[in-house]
């Protein structure tokens, strides 16, 4: 054959990507632009990949699912469609009813939301958990249990975890609360596809995740909330809250502060997280918490997008003396 111009590896032997030649055995694996060495671990979700020859070898555990819901109205659900519903009323996050042969009723979650700041947005402020007969209502920075007449036995446990209030039950559903603005719902695989609610089905399928509450599929995320609202008196919405359209003077500040999240603090996590829908739900949160607590809602915001990075194994240091 012609000569062709350039630089190959001897035969049996591979190029490892840094200009060197080495064994296939020797060959390293690449994750989000990092040169990994054989043997080396990474973990993925709750599972563990290791490097050999030059691929990633993964364990192949089911992993809990988390949809979260954040600041004023924001909503990522178990299937990772991002959305944003304002909505005044109490909305069903997730339940395992749903009206089909294959759901069983064993819990579900309500979030109520109120207005935060005078714009018309709104923020979880109470969260009431149904783990069969019993209800734990959580709100003001504490939880309460109510024992009902009907339902099973569902045990629970609950701790506390840095910021955090974790309550375990023993049908495989967890729920993470910051006592403020943030609830992390977290299930089991056995829920995949079972459940409903403002979270989505959990099907692993994000385009599908907008179903009502009567089963129909909207495209639109204020017809999908109102669906799912638990009172009939409730009024729904029929409009999205633009608030630094309403508040113009806060909008330069919101983006000042926000800019944090798409600066180099956060630079390790871009490749695996994307900074926009963040950044968009930071600013509108920074716009519109303006009676008290506007730092606070901007504190959230960036805390929600720090959690997702170390969900992807980016660890971020953001805050400072200065910063939350």
């Amino acid at each position: 054959a012609e000569c062709v111009s350039g630089c190959v590896c001897p035969e049996g032997l591979f190029d490892d990507g840094k200009g060197g030649c080495v064994e296939e055995k020797d060959c390293p694996c690449i994750h989000n632009n990092q040169w990994y060495s054989p043997g080396q671990k990474i973990t993925a979700d709750c599972n563990t990949c290791t490097c050999q020859k030059g691929v990633w070898s993964c364990t192949k555990d089911a992993c809990y699912g988390t949809c979260m819901i954040y600041g004023s109205g924001h909503y990522v659900t178990f299937d990772g469609k991002f959305y944003d519903f304002d909505g005044s009323c109490e909305y069903v996050a997730t339940q395992d009813f749903c009206g089909d042969k294959n759901s069983s009723d064993s819990f579900s979650i309500i979030t109520e939301n109120v207005p935060c700041g005078t714009t018309g947005v709104t923020c979880s402020k109470a969260i009431k958990m149904f783990l069969g007969k019993t209800e734990l209502k959580l709100e003001n920075k504490d939880y309460k249990e109510i024992q009902r007449d009907v339902g099973d036995d569902v045990r629970y446990w609950k701790r506390t975890v840095g910021l955090y209030l974790v309550i375990e039950a023993s049908n495989g559903v967890m729920l993470i609360w910051d006592k403020k603005t943030t609830v992390f719902i977290k299930l089991t695989p056995d829920y995949k596809g079972k459940i409903c609610g403002l979270c989505g089905n959990f099907d692993d399928k994000s385009n599908n995740d907008f179903t009502t509450r009567s089963g129909l599929q909207e495209t639109n995320a204020l017809k999908f909330g109102n669906s799912w609202k638990q009172s009939s008196i409730c009024p729904d919405v029929t409009q999205e809250i633009k608030p630094c359209d309403v508040k113009p003077h806060r909008k330069s500040w919101a983006e000042k502060e926000c800019s944090i999240i798409r600066s180099e603090v956060f630079k390790i996590c871009h490749s695996k997280v994307d900074p926009v829908p963040f950044y968009e739900a930071c600013v509108h949160d920074a716009c519109s918490c303006d009676s008290g607590g506007d730092c606070e809602c901007f504190c959230s915001a960036v805390a929600a997008y720090a959690q997702e990075c170390t969900k992807a194994q980016a660890c971020v240091f953001w805050r400072t003396p200065d910063i939350c």
